[in-house]
């Protein structure tokens, strides 16, 4: 999944934890890359109870990791805004997992 804000697909990380997030945006689980996460203007779902944004999805549930508020999901927002960077088709992704599968399983 790439990041929502920028369209930049996580590599596999080093040792350690991820310096990716993961977020809640539109009702939706969204990963953010560090890039992104400087910004300030992330627009992304707060809790009802606390304003937290550490908000995670499964599930069909939001939950806030911050007071443990636990709500049902709306499945019929959108997941991303029209024109944003991450509602378009990744070019390229298709031939990079093919390639990446035949490395793997050996095919030719």
């Amino acid at each position: 999944m790439p990041c929502y804000r920028c369209g930049a697909r996580q590599t596999d990380p080093v040792r350690g934890a991820s310096p990716w997030k993961r977020a809640v945006r539109h009702e939706r689980q969204v990963l953010v890359c560090p890039d992104c996460q400087r910004a300030h203007d992330l627009d992304l779902d707060t809790c009802a109870s606390c304003g937290s944004a550490a908000l995670i999805c499964r599930l069909g549930e939001i939950e806030c990791r911050s007071c443990g508020e636990v709500r049902l999901a709306r499945p019929d927002e959108p997941l991303v805004a029209a024109g944003s960077p991450a509602s378009a088709s990744t070019p390229g992704l298709a031939a990079e997992v093919e390639a990446a599968l035949e490395r793997v399983l050996g095919r030719s």
